[in-house]
């Protein structure tokens, strides 16, 4: 195979396109002759850039008015602790959904801040499948409800909103945003790592609604206050420019694809075509319900962990990268997010059919 595809989790592939851009404007951009890494990120050239950014990115995810989008630091896990030293308020506690490993990662963090409960939505039976969502009795006694709608590490996507009333609804799509259109007026605050269908990893995005904004308890670092950082275009502190630079080129690119619509329809037919070769095989499994399997990262297994180390050898090198499952949960693990493109998925399944022909029992 002389092409090679990254099914990496994250750090994720990203477009080729927007590398080759990168890669031709890295010394000269905006025929400055200097590299965006080396301009002022409070100088014209770097402003008009981010603001632009914002612009494609609001387009993109039909993100309203009424909400701010802040490029900041810390990854995902910095949002854990940030969410509640903005968001908790007079009810004084939060509620968790966990449905996996980052969800409960999230709560965990949280206890350290504020008061939660957890509730455990994933059912752990023949089948991984999350159950009732409907939280809508108890919502308004906290300030805010937190959920993960896509667990990379088990494969589980949650596509079904949980009822909440009118309470503010905080999501963590760090692996899932930009994949598939979601009602952004629905939620009161969502935020992404971007190394997986954004940008590279060092940025984070916060979309949150404008009135969420201002309520931070007192002693919240400034670093991690919305208020002061949507006052200060996210800027106070240097930024990873780099890494927004790229962002804005995957923004502007997914516009040329023809926007979320169009890459909804492509992961839909990437993730069919792998679950469909998974479904019919007697040698890989997937143990996830149907229902609730994700599109962005498929969990195999063979049941045989000498078969499965043997399989991603063999993956590695046949120009099939990152196929190994997380240590927490093993076997295989093929993330397909925005970038992958299907001819991936279509030498993925090539050489799964190869190996279990030679494996097969």
């Amino acid at each position: 195979m002389s092409k090679v595809f990254n099914f990496s989790a994250g750090p994720a592939m990203m477009p080729s396109a927007v590398l080759e851009q990168a890669q031709k404007e890295l010394l000269n951009w905006q025929g400055l002759d200097t590299s965006v890494m080396e301009v002022s990120h409070r100088g014209k050239a770097f402003m008009e850039l981010i603001t632009q950014a914002e612009q494609d990115f609001r387009q993109l995810y039909h993100i309203p008015e009424n909400y701010k989008i802040l490029f900041l630091q810390g990854g995902a896990r910095g949002q854990f602790a940030a969410i509640p030293m903005n968001l908790i308020g007079e009810k004084g506690k939060a509620l968790y959904l966990t449905s996996g490993h980052w969800s409960a990662t999230a709560a965990k963090e949280a206890r350290n801040f504020c008061e939660i409960d957890e509730i455990n939505i994933l059912q752990d039976k023949a089948e991984l499948t999350v159950g009732e969502l409907d939280f809508s009795a108890i919502a308004d006694n906290y300030d805010y409800v937190h959920y993960c709608p896509n667990e990379t590490i088990s494969g589980v996507e949650i596509f079904d909103l949980p009822k909440v009333g009118d309470a503010v609804l905080v999501a963590d799509m760090s692996s899932n945003i930009l994949s598939r259109q979601v009602d952004i007026s629905k939620f009161g605050l969502i935020y992404a790592g971007a190394q997986k269908n954004l940008g590279p990893a060092g940025i984070t995005i916060v979309i949150v609604r404008e009135d969420l904004i201002g309520k931070a308890r007192k002693d919240t670092p400034s670093i991690w206050n919305y208020d002061i950082q949507a006052k200060n275009d996210s800027m106070i502190n240097t930024p990873p420019t780099f890494a927004w630079y790229l962002c804005s080129l995957v923004f502007k690119h997914l516009l040329w694809l023809g926007g979320v619509k169009e890459i909804a329809k492509r992961n839909q037919e990437k993730a069919k075509l792998l679950y469909d070769y998974l479904d019919q095989s007697k040698f890989y499994c997937n143990k996830v319900a149907k229902e609730n399997r994700s599109l962005m990262n498929v969990t195999f297994t063979t049941d045989n962990d000498e078969l499965n180390a043997k399989f991603v050898l063999e993956a590695t090198a046949n120009g099939l990268q990152a196929l190994k499952g997380h240590k927490v949960l093993g076997g295989m693990r093929a993330s397909i997010y925005n970038a992958m493109p299907m001819e991936g998925v279509q030498a993925l399944i090539e050489f799964m059919q190869k190996f279990e022909q030679e494996n097969l029992k």
